[in-house]
């Protein structure tokens, strides 16, 4: 049973972030928005994280096909840096506690209770 919910909130959470990078890349301004920081006329650094969310939901599943749970949990470990940092880009940009809390520190901590969980392996 661990090993169901391991893998698939692991899958569940790259989906997520490749939906999210597709997301800036066709719909950037709204998308930015729901990121928490308003954005008009950034579209290029909205397109760049728009390829950087959807490289790391491809690694990431590449990582759990191809490589393994114990590869997918290092790398959930290491790229909860992004969720963290994205609370802190939109607190510093005027952006509301309750997006910076309840959207990025929290897919924080599920990327890491994924990374737990792939470690428990």
């Amino acid at each position: 049973m661990l090993t169901v919910i391991a893998y698939g909130l692991a899958i569940v959470l790259n989906l997520m972030i490749l939906f999210i990078g597709l997301r800036f890349l066709f719909t950037p301004v709204a998308a930015a928005t729901g990121y928490g920081v308003p954005a008009k006329d950034d579209r290029a650094y909205l397109t760049i994280k728009g390829v950087r969310d959807g490289t790391y939901g491809l690694v990431g599943l590449a990582l759990l096909i191809f490589v393994g749970a114990y590869a997918e949990a290092w790398f959930m470990l290491v790229v909860a840096l992004a969720p963290l940092a994205d609370t802190v880009i939109v607190l510093r940009n005027g952006g509301t506690k309750a997006v910076a809390f309840g959207i990025h520190f929290a897919t924080a901590v599920l990327v890491l209770i994924s990374a737990a969980l792939l470690f428990a392996l």
